[in-house]
Formats: structure tokens, C-alpha cells, sequence
């Protein structure tokens, strides 16, 4: 089975006719063509023996590498996934600097600055579970454009690892880029509000601080801690 991975109606040339051909657009179709793109995940995963007892085949090559890894976010089963991702280790070089705070893949390919477009692609794999690609356009969660939502955190020093809202309480917990970082606090905005009355900041050892509003928002302070602090709104 194959398909044009492009083809030229002026010429009339099929280029790169191949089960490639197929496989190449899995990711663009599985919103739309959602067989269509689980035919070339499949088609992908026999040509590169994911399925089989064997060594698996492309990972040494970083364009083969991303495309395997990226598609398996979308199809591949969580233990694939993980064997995916456990054999590919030796391969896409992952570096973390702790000075910056910044991951990356360096893809072995002994370059200053690591590949933006492989390593976002690679990425969005590892982020993936089956089916959350497809979900954001075919069932896009819009509720979160009506709900609290957190402004003016000092990124890249501060990262949120967690913003979760449950539909009473907001789950936060800041991330320092470095262990300079660790522990210092930094300050953020609640806004997307009807009030800013009422709002309480629950630490993990029970202890609760009254927010005082500011205009149409509610500022507040994180430790940079990774430990999770809850924001809800009490009861007038």
C-alpha cells in the first residue's frame, strides 16, 4: 500500500510514491481522517518493527525518530509507547540544563542549539495520550475561556507545573527554572473573575490566607516549591 507524499498536476510526477506516503500525513489527518491516519501509524510501525519482538528500526535517524515518536502520542498504546520511548533514549540525547531550566534533545547531532521544529514535534508525542490530539479540535474544551484564570507569572523563572481549575477551586504549584530559584517566591494574578471578593489561598499545611482584590483582579504569591496550593472562593 502507498500513497503521493506530493503530487505535481503540471508535471504529472508523483513524488516519493511509498508507504511513507502515507504515513507522513497521519498526524495532520487524525483530527480529520481519522482512519486514514491510524492506517499510517500502522503502516509506520510494521515498516519500523514497533509491534515486533525485534529491535526497533528508524530511531537512529532523528527526521525517522520524530515521526515514529510524535505519531505513537496519538496511537501507540501506553506500554509501546513507553518501549517507544525507552528504546529511543539511546538515541535523541536528552539533556537537561540546570541552569536554565531548559530540556532539550540534542539528537546526537553534536549542534550548538538543538533542532526547535524535531524536538516541539518530539515533544508533543511525549505530552500525548491516544486520542489527545484529535480531542482539541473535535472536542475542544471552550468552558476554560469563562473560567478563573491566572495571569503575569515572571516565566521563564517560574513555570507553573500545575493549573488546574475543577470548577470550585483553582490547583496551582510553581516550578523555579533552577535551584537558585527554588524556594524564592514570585507573584501572579487571578483574573477572568465575576469578583474578587472572597478569595482564599489554602496552603498544603491547612494554613489559608484571604486574598485582597485589586481592581477587576485578585493578586497572590507563590513559593516556587512544586508543592500545590489551592485558591477558592469562600462563601458570602
Amino acid at each position: 500500500m502507498g500513497a503521493d507524499v506530493y503530487f505535481d498536476p503540471v508535471v504529472d510526477e508523483h513524488v516519493m510514491h511509498s508507504p511513507m506516503g502515507i504515513a507522513i500525513p497521519a498526524w495532520y489527518f487524525a483530527p480529520q481522517k481519522r482512519q486514514f491516519a491510524e492506517t499510517g501509524w500502522h503502516t509506520l510501525a510494521a515498516m519500523s518493527n514497533v509491534d515486533g519482538d525485534g529491535p526497533i528500526m528508524g530511531l537512529d535517524d532523528p527526521a525517522s525518530a520524530t515521526m515514529i515518536l510524535q505519531l505513537a502520542g496519538e496511537f501507540a498504546d501506553v506500554e509501546t509507547k513507553r518501549r517507544l520511548w525507552e528504546a529511543a533514549e539511546h538515541h535523541i540525547e536528552p539533556t537537561w540544563n540546570s541552569d536554565t531550566g531548559e530540556f532539550t534533545l540534542g539528537l546526537g547531532l553534536n549542534e550548538p542549539y538543538p533542532r526547535g521544529q524535531w524536538n516541539a514535534r518530539m515533544m508533543a508525542g511525549w505530552v500525548c495520550t491516544q486520542g489527545a490530539w484529535s480531542d482539541l479540535f473535535n472536542k475542544p474544551n471552550l468552558a476554560k475561556f469563562d473560567e478563573p484564570t491566572v495571569e503575569g507569572i515572571d516565566f521563564p523563572t517560574y513555570a507553573l507545573s500545575e493549573a488546574r481549575w475543577d470548577g470550585n477551586s483553582l490547583y496551582l504549584a510553581a516550578h523555579p527554572v533552577n535551584t537558585a530559584t527554588e524556594g524564592t517566591v514570585t507573584t501572579a494574578r487571578l483574573t477572568n473573575i465575576t469578583s474578587v471578593d472572597g478569595w482564599v489561598l489554602s496552603q498544603r499545611d491547612g494554613s489559608r490566607k484571604v486574598l485582597e482584590g485589586n481592581g477587576d483582579h485578585v493578586p497572590f504569591e507563590l513559593t516556587a516549591d512544586n508543592q500545590t496550593v489551592v485558591i477558592s472562593r469562600q462563601s458570602l
